[in-house]
């Protein structure tokens, strides 16, 4: 089936989110239909801030890793596209479509002097409509899911402004509209029917079950960093209590090895 495919109004896409080799395999053997990176996680595990902290050689890396292992459909992270140009963000998404990845992730918002910041809905618009355009007149198929982080940021009037952007984004060439932090059904109902984009939402504490996202219009759910660092904290606690209790004994328990 093709990727884009699986992005319909009858059967949700849930997204395996992951950060190395090791993590894909375990999902692939979970039965997950389809992968996607998460920024924040890579980061995290090469030791860079999250925010395009980590040079893209170093995730383009990562992601080789991750395809030698599983050969589901890949959807990278890309962040704000990790280049100042739309030319850059091109050809660096034509770099990842050669080596057979699926889609990717671009957002509307860049960190600068450590604090995250909404772009201009038309200076966005523009360049990636430029991307996609760039991408193809070379026949590079790359399924773009656009986040938008309105929800995320606290915007003042997050869903007309979101449904503004969604709208936007699919004029400029968007595949799929992604809003983290996005967890009202009516809201999500609004944007899912406005935007006319798949709709993506991300693990969040308050996040409606799977059935109510799916009748609310959802078409993708992804996970973000959240598996990761519930990961880092299990290991945390596992290091502080081997070294206070002074016995490996707790690696050895149903707990730890189930």
């Amino acid at each position: 089936m093709n990727y884009a495919d699986l992005h319909n109004p009858h059967d949700l896409l849930l997204i395996a989110n992951v950060w190395d080799a090791a993590s894909a395999v375990a999902a692939q053997e979970a039965g997950y239909q389809a992968l996607g990176t998460s920024s924040a996680a890579i980061a995290s595990t090469l030791g860079y801030e999250d925010g395009q902290g980590m040079p893209f050689d170093e995730l383009f890396y990562m992601v080789t890793r991750i395809q030698a292992v599983s050969k589901l459909p890949l959807s990278v992270d890309m962040e704000a596209g990790y280049g100042d140009s739309a030319e850059e963000i091109a050809a660096n998404l034509r770099r990842l479509a050669q080596t057979g990845v699926a889609g990717v992730n671009l957002e509307d918002s860049r960190v600068i002097n450590g604090v995250r910041q909404l772009d201009d809905a038309s200076d966005f618009s523009r360049i990636l409509s430029t991307v996609c355009d760039a991408l193809r007149s070379e026949n590079c198929r790359l399924f773009l899911n656009i986040r938008t982080d309105t929800y995320l940021l606290g915007h003042k009037d997050a869903l007309q402004e979101t449904i503004s952007r969604g709208q936007r984004y699919k004029a400029a060439g968007a595949d799929g509209l992604f809003v983290p932090c996005l967890t009202s059904e009516k809201d999500i109902s609004l944007i899912a029917q406005a935007s006319g984009l798949p709709l993506n939402v991300m693990c969040m504490p308050d996040l409606p079950s799977f059935d109510r996202l799916k009748r609310a219009g959802v078409s993708r759910i992804s996970m973000g960093n959240f598996v990761h660092s519930a990961m880092q904290s299990t290991l945390s606690d596992i290091m502080h209590a081997i070294r206070s209790r002074q016995t490996f004994e707790g690696l050895f328990s149903d707990e730890n090895n189930r």
